[in-house]
């Protein structure tokens, strides 16, 4: 099933600029040959880790995956909802399936630092957590529901209003949980 994410094809195409194999990007960043291929052919709807882990194996910022233009000036998005969106499976393994969708607040924002998003997040099947780490820091605030974050050892239960910093090289987690959805903000900051 293809994804409705432009994201492999950005992958590919920067990829492929700096003659780059798929090999070569999957030695570089940690991520199999087979899921790049398969991030490439819009098959699946990837998790934010092995994003973050090809963005720096290939010296761009996450949000490269999201842009369009780049413009110097601010960018505004009215009313918290982006036209910009990226669906991740919200686990370390991509699925077909979106439980995530990052409705990103700054996109097109010429060398920016973080990546902001309002974050949309469905349940999903509960299974076995694999926790996601990733060179920087991500904060969260929840707008409506709730949401749990496992982090490291812990876990902590957050409601709309309530907010958590955390650097995400410590194993990380985030899941709805309500029956419905959940909305939060996200600012990430992953170096590069």
């Amino acid at each position: 099933m293809k994804t409705e994410s432009t994201t492999g094809m950005k992958i590919k195409q920067i990829r492929e600029q700096r003659e780059m194999s798929v090999e070569r990007l999957a030695e570089l960043s940690k991520v199999s040959v087979q899921m790049i291929t398969q991030l490439e052919d819009g098959l699946l709807a990837p998790s934010l880790a092995p994003l973050l882990k090809m963005a720096r194996a290939l010296g761009v910022r996450l949000g490269t995956f999201l842009d369009d233009v780049p413009q110097n000036g601010p960018v505004i998005v009215s009313g918290g909802r982006s036209e910009r969106i990226i669906r991740f499976s919200g686990d370390r393994e991509p699925s077909d399936k979106s439980s995530l969708d990052f409705f990103s607040l700054a996109a097109d924002k010429k060398d920016r630092h973080m990546e902001p998003f309002v974050i949309t997040v469905r349940p999903g099947e509960e299974k076995e957590l694999n926790l996601s780490e990733h060179e920087g820091e991500e904060f969260i605030y929840v707008l409506d529901g709730s949401i749990t974050v496992h982090y490291g050892k812990d876990t902590y239960e957050l409601t709309a209003g309530d907010s958590i910093y955390y650097d995400s090289v410590v194993p990380h987690y985030v899941h709805t949980t309500e029956k419905g959805e959940s909305r939060i903000l996200a600012v990430i900051y992953a170096p590069l």
